[in-house]
């Protein structure tokens, strides 16, 4: 387990978008090990446990404050934070995990009340350095971005969404594999094969599966970094 250190600690929530984004532009540069020294949040010593901790760290500077409510990091100002990991060219280098996909319950509803677009309508991404070589205490925070999708972006986002939502509320999780959507998409988010969930088949009878959660695929976020397809 990780242990709380002697740091500022966390700061209060932002007041406005502007304050929030100067906050960000105010750690681009740093090393992770100054960020930690600063929220009094450690580094791990195990790198399998690094995964998540730059995020956390971002969350306690910047005030985030929804903590796991299903709601934006940034509650008051509609904002969620996203830390994406890069590597040396600022291509993202994995996809972005947004929230956890619905195994029971998904029909009826609308891409406008659903938790994902109140993820993805205001984000502000900020990327790591993620080297393999580097040690996690000298990666360093690069320039933060504030996003919206565009039209062409949330209409593609949209259709991903129901086309992923009737497929979870269809019970057809055979169907459900990471290559369906184009902006958007369900892997299984589960620390291993025996963490099963209850869900509902294709009949409609009880059943177990993989938790799932909706991710954004590097074709997006890539655009959203200004970063060539061919880094």
């Amino acid at each position: 387990m990780t242990e709380r250190g002697t740091g500022d600690g966390p700061t209060p929530p932002p007041r406005s978008e502007e304050e929030l984004l100067q906050r960000a532009q105010q750690l681009a540069g740093l090393p992770l090990a100054a960020l930690a020294a600063r929220t009094g949040l450690p580094l791990p010593r195990d790198m399998r446990r690094a995964k998540g901790h730059a995020g956390t760290l971002l969350e306690l500077a910047l005030g985030a404050d929804a903590a796991s409510r299903p709601l934006p990091d940034f509650s008051g100002l509609g904002i969620e934070l996203k830390s994406i990991p890069v590597n040396a060219l600022g291509a993202p280098t994995e996809s972005t995990y947004l929230c956890v996909a619905p195994l029971r319950g998904a029909g009826g509803q609308r891409f406008e009340q659903s938790i994902v677009w109140r993820k993805l309508r205001r984000i502000l991404w900020v990327p790591i350095e993620s080297d393999a070589t580097l040690p996690l205490a000298e990666r360093r925070i690069g320039w933060p971005l504030l996003w919206s999708p565009d039209e062409e972006q949330a209409r593609i986002l949209r259709e991903d969404w129901e086309e992923l939502m009737e497929l979870l509320a269809t019970g057809s999780f055979a169907q459900l594999d990471a290559r369906v959507g184009v902006y958007l998409q369900i892997r299984p988010k589960a620390a291993n094969a025996r963490s099963l969930a209850p869900s509902f088949d294709a009949a409609g009878l009880p059943a177990a599966t993989l938790p799932r959660g909706f991710y954004l695929r590097t074709r997006l976020t890539r655009r959203i970094l200004g970063v060539d397809a061919r880094t």
